[in-house]
């Protein structure tokens, strides 16, 4: 078995993050349309296990007008950001298709259970990475930490 675990950040950014045999193996930063050919490079080249994305699908709240120490946000600014979510939705359906049809496993992680967004060094300490990376590629890396060793 070859041991490939995909991490996946979709958004506008996408950040993609390679686990090989549990080890974080390589970050990149990806348009969403790249997401398809993307797989299926990394399915034909190693074979991947398992995909693991943030699935904004799973969270149904997206934003609130009463957070506590944040502005409420205009009608026109919740539009852009529902906008925006959907097209994330749009880009999560996608991946599930992509896999399902190629016999990957694959699931989603909720927004809201994928843990704090962490800085360079951060990142660092908890992954051992100290490379170069992105907030969108440590936002993939992250989604997939708990499942980098389950092929």
């Amino acid at each position: 078995m070859s041991g490939i675990v995909l991490g996946i950040d979709p958004g506008q950014q996408t950040g993609m993050a390679i686990y090989r045999h549990g080890a974080l193996n390589g970050l990149l930063t990806l348009d969403p349309w790249d997401i398809t050919a993307f797989i299926e490079h990394q399915r034909g080249a190693w074979g991947v296990n398992r995909v693991i994305f943030e699935d904004s699908r799973l969270q149904s709240h997206i934003f609130s007008a009463h957070k506590p120490g944040k502005r409420v946000l205009s009608h026109p600014e919740q539009l852009k950001v529902a906008r925006n979510v959907g097209q994330i939705d749009g880009w999560c359906h996608l991946i599930f298709n992509v896999c399902a049809e190629r016999g990957i496993n694959c699931h989603g992680i909720s927004p809201a259970n994928k843990g704090e967004k962490l800085d360079h060094k951060q990142f660092q300490s908890v992954t051992g990475w100290a490379a170069k990376s992105n907030q969108h590629e440590r936002d993939a890396a992250m989604v997939a930490w708990k499942y980098r060793r389950a092929v």
